[in-house]
């Protein structure tokens, strides 16, 4: 039988090819042959057995035709109708035939009655189903930096279960600058990679190299696996540690506290393991200073404090560092650290006096120097600029001089010793930093004195009231003035000031040149003299010296030195004695007569009372204690005496009171008789009233003008003073005689009483008439006026 093979184009191509070669298959022998390509369906036509051997249909079903032996009959079966062979399953050849190059399936078939054998053999065609497979995944190659170029590397080859030309045909290599490809064949045993390192390798420039090798069979299109290789470059020591910087530049706050980093300086060794170990230290010629205040850790590189860093000690270090790494021999490589230092403001300002005067004349103009001042600050930049002030209430000034940091101190007002004696300044230096420092220095002034103020009086005018009747060479009052400088500017001398003219007043006193106490030499006389007034120069030892003179009023003051005087009746022979004849028929309440006295002292001294010392007859007569006025108390009887004498005795109000006495004789006439005597005794009292009022009215005016201009002066003396004081009289009804009048007012702290002889009743008191005034205990309030 003639057998025919057909080669699939695909596999229906092969399904198609076989069936023709069955149709077209000629027995020529007993057994017959087939082919199939493999993975073809489940009930794919194998061939036409019956066709073939020339059976008809119905002889293969008589006769029981069927497969009996074959060791893949699991794999086809018979159609016993029409003896066509079919696919039972999907084949596998590499399953059926494994790694064999031809994969023939022999089945053993039979008819019976009578038996017959006949024998069938089908080849099963591969197809191109398997892509070549590499043993691994990934492969990884440790390849040293140092190999040469040429060096081989086998690989593991790739397998494909498929045979013959749909297995491995070839190797391919992804695209690389070290590596290339070399492809062995080995005929059965296939092709094999070799990996051929074709450029030197660094493994600092690139520590490894991914590789992709991919194997490809011989299909149409091709299948294919591939294989991931990774070379590792292994390192040798063939590189020194390179720093990340050139020279490091850091900036560091000094006073920075112990274990403060400074910087972290960074050293990288392209090689590997420990030949890329690097450690850090300093250099062999850091000075010793430097490794006290500074410290590098040796594995991180890092740079720390460990000392007091003070800009004002080095504002500048520069360190040697050295990295080295741990190959044998190891590499090092040198480096710098230039550590600049930032000033901290951390010193205060320093304050030093040069060319201190401690004393400065009080007369010293502005812009006079005082002092000179220079301020230090270690610091630098704004934490050394300084700025010097002192307070603004003083009359001081600093004034920057030409050279830096230099400063004067000047006066920039005048100076008064007498308002301020010293001055205790403070001087206040403050820097620019943030925060700011300060220092203070305490620098005491004295002002020292001129003589500049003249000698002040505590009073102006003064104003003295001196009792007559003094002792001579007693002080009587005294003068004080006061300098405001110091020293001999401040020793005053006292004189009185004499102008030549020939003051009669002036020259019975005397000062005592220190004290200013100032003695009568001669006694006063109130009667004499009520006032007077002088002037008193007070003047300083100073050079030149300076003076002042003052005012001084002096009032006499009145005291009891005269007796009454009786006017009428007129005295004689030492005695005062009036005869009065009055008619007997003359009623109660007539006057008899008025006795009439004068007192030369003043106030209280010149206040007469009159009273009846001696008297005949009580009854008859009385007399006005206060006028002197005699009156008859009733009328004359018969049995009345006709001659009675009465004894008045006249007393003024002094502490110690002088008295007289006047003797007045009342004869009783009858009517006729003392119309008579009457008429030539009013004519000789008209005559002796209009002497003795002649002589009363000139010295009334005189010692009213004397009190008049005392008054005046009183009186201006006050006003300059500012003193208010107001007053008023107080009438008193039915009053006429030698009562005085007086007036008590206030000036400062004293109280004072004007004295006078009493006026007509109604009017007002005419000043200077006799005055004088009284120095009087304070029971009252200031600007009181009391009357009496």
């Amino acid at each position: 039988m003639e057998q025919r093979r057909c080669k699939p184009r695909s596999a229906r191509g092969y399904l198609v090819g076989c069936v023709v070669a069955v149709l077209l298959w000629s027995v020529a022998t007993a057994q017959s042959r087939y082919s199939i390509s493999e993975e073809v369906n489940e009930g794919t036509v194998v061939g036409n057995i019956a066709k073939d051997l020339g059976l008809d249909k119905n002889t293969l079903k008589d006769r029981k035709y069927r497969i009996v032996s074959s060791n893949a009959d699991h794999l086809f079966h018979v159609n016993q109708n029409d003896g066509v062979l079919y696919v039972s399953r999907k084949i596998d050849r590499e399953e059926v035939c494994a790694q064999s190059s031809t994969c023939v399936i022999n089945l053993k078939t039979v008819l019976e009655n009578p038996l017959e054998v006949h024998y069938v053999e089908v080849e099963v065609l591969d197809i191109n189903d398997h892509s070549p497979i590499f043993p691994q995944k990934e492969k990884t190659l440790e390849i040293f930096e140092s190999v040469l170029p040429g060096a081989r590397f086998q690989l593991k080859p790739s397998r494909d279960p498929d045979s013959g030309h749909f297995s491995v045909q070839q190797y391919k290599l992804s695209q690389n600058d070290h590596f290339r490809l070399e492809v062995k064949d080995k005929g059965e045993d296939g092709k094999i990679p070799i990996l051929i390192v074709q450029k030197p390798l660094d493994r600092e420039t690139a520590g490894s190299h991914s590789l992709v090798l991919t194997a490809l069979d011989g299909g149409k299109p091709p299948k294919s696996g591939e294989m991931n290789i990774l070379v590792n470059v292994s390192d040798v020591n063939d590189n020194a540690p390179v720093f990340s910087k050139d020279v490091y530049s850091v900036m560091l706050n000094e006073n920075a506290p112990v274990g403060t980093t400074v910087i972290q300086v960074n050293a990288t060794d392209l090689d590997d393991g420990p030949n890329g170990d690097v450690v850090y230290s300093f250099g062999n010629s850091m000075n010793q200073n430097i490794l006290n205040l500074f410290y590098i850790n040796p594995l991180t590189g890092e740079i720390t404090v460990q000392g007091l860093i003070d800009y004002e000690e080095k504002d500048r270090y520069e360190i040697e560092i050295e990295a080295s790494d741990k190959g044998l021999p190891p590499l090092k490589t040198d480096n710098s650290v230039i550590i600049r230092i930032v000033d901290v403001n951390d010193n205060a300002p320093e304050i030093e006096v040069t060319s201190f005067s401690s004393s400065i004349p009080e007369d010293s103009r502005p812009g006079t120097t005082v002092a000179l001042i220079s301020v230090n600050d270690l610091d630098s930049g704004l934490n050394g600029k300084v700025i010097c002030s002192i307070g603004e209430d003083v009359p001081f000034a600093l004034t920057p001089s030409l050279k830096d940091k230099m400063y004067s101190l000047v006066t920039k007002s005048p100076l008064d010793r007498e308002k301020k004696l010293n001055y205790e300044l403070t001087i206040v230096a403050k820097d620019a930093g943030q925060p700011p420092l300060f220092s203070a220095k305490q620098i005491d002034i004295v002002v020292s004195d001129v003589n500049d103020n003249r000698p002040e009086f505590s009073l102006s005018p003064y104003t003295f009231y001196v009792t007559e009747a003094n002792e001579p060479g007693i002080s009587v009052f005294s003068v004080k003035a006061f300098d405001r400088d110091e020293t001999d500017n401040a020793l005053i001398s006292y004189h009185i000031l004499r102008d030549g003219s020939g003051d009669k007043v002036t020259s019975f006193l005397n000062i005592n040149t220190d004290s200013g106490d100032i003695l009568a030499l001669k006694s006063f006389d109130f009667e004499t003299m009520k006032t007077f007034q002088f002037r008193v120069v007070a003047t300083d030892s100073g050079t030149p010296s300076l003076s002042s003179n003052v005012t001084v009023n002096v009032f006499i003051l009145d005291q009891n030195d005269n007796a009454p005087v009786i006017l009428y009746p007129v005295s004689s022979n030492g005695s005062a004695e009036g005869v009065e004849e009055i008619p007997r028929n003359v009623n109660a309440g007539h006057l008899v007569t008025k006795v009439r006295a004068y007192d030369a002292d003043i106030g209280y001294n010149g206040w007469l009372l009159f009273s009846l010392q001696e008297v005949t007859d009580h009854s008859l007569f009385g007399l006005d204690r206060y006028t002197g006025r005699i009156r008859t108390l009733r009328s004359f009887t018969e049995t009345d005496e006709a001659e009675h004498k009465l004894v008045i005795l006249v007393k003024d109000n002094g502490n110690v009171s002088l008295s007289a006495t006047a003797t007045v004789i009342v004869k009783v006439v009858e009517p006729k008789e003392a119309f008579a005597a009457s008429d030539v005794k009013s004519a000789t009292n008209d005559e002796e009233d209009n002497n003795v009022t002649f002589y009363l009215m000139i010295t009334l005016g005189s010692v009213s003008t004397l009190f008049l201009i005392s008054i005046i002066v009183l009186i201006a003396m006050q006003c300059s003073k500012s003193t208010d004081y107001t007053s008023k009289y107080l009438q008193e009804t039915n009053y006429d005689g030698t009562l005085c009048h007086s007036i008590q007012y206030r000036s400062g702290d004293k109280r004072y009483m004007l004295v006078g002889p009493r006026m007509s009743i109604g009017s007002t008191i005419v000043p200077g008439s006799h005055a004088n005034t009284l120095v009087l205990p304070d029971r009252r309030t200031p600007g009181e006026v009391r009357h009496f």
